[in-house]
């Protein structure tokens, strides 16, 4: 671990603190890392230097809206290589929340979540990228589990920072 000081002015510093006592943070040095990270992930995407990425992808809709459920069915299992995993829950009669977790290819999880959101009836949509570093190919590892015949093969992820 490396440690480095840095000087703030007075208001800064008492905003700082509210911020960290607002968020939880047990101290400073925590609460720097995590905006480190995040304005360097946020650069990195920036800057499309991050070629895969693990994402979620948040939006509501009215489910009565003219064959959208179906639409981003058909949206869903078509990048079935993107989609992870996806949790859907009843907010009212009439509407449903719906966050998608991708993983993949940075550009592809893009378009496919803009493709999400533009649907017409969906609102609200959020995309929450964070740059990952993924075994190219589909490599299988060796591990102490077995996998069957059908499913040989898995991914590993791990944020870049």
């Amino acid at each position: 671990m490396e440690r480095f000081t840095i000087s703030l002015d007075e208001q800064l510093a008492k905003e700082f603190d509210r911020l960290i006592r607002e968020r939880g943070y047990s101290n400073r040095s925590e609460a720097v890392r995590d905006i480190l990270r995040e304005k360097l992930e946020a650069g990195r995407l920036a800057r499309e230097e991050a070629p895969d990425c693990i994402a979620a992808l948040s939006y509501i809709y009215n489910h009565h809206e003219r064959d959208l459920a179906e639409r981003l069915t058909v949206l869903s299992h078509g990048h079935h290589d993107l989609t992870v995993s996806t949790m859907h829950a009843h907010l009212d009669h009439d509407h449903c929340l719906e966050t998608m977790i991708l993983r993949g290819p940075t550009k592809a999880v893009r378009a496919f979540a803009d493709s999400v959101t533009a649907e017409r009836g969906v609102r609200h949509g959020a995309l929450n990228l964070v740059p990952a570093d993924l075994n190219p190919g589909h490599v299988h590892h060796h591990h102490d589990h077995h996998h069957g015949p059908d499913h040989p093969y898995h991914v590993h992820s791990r944020p870049k920072s």
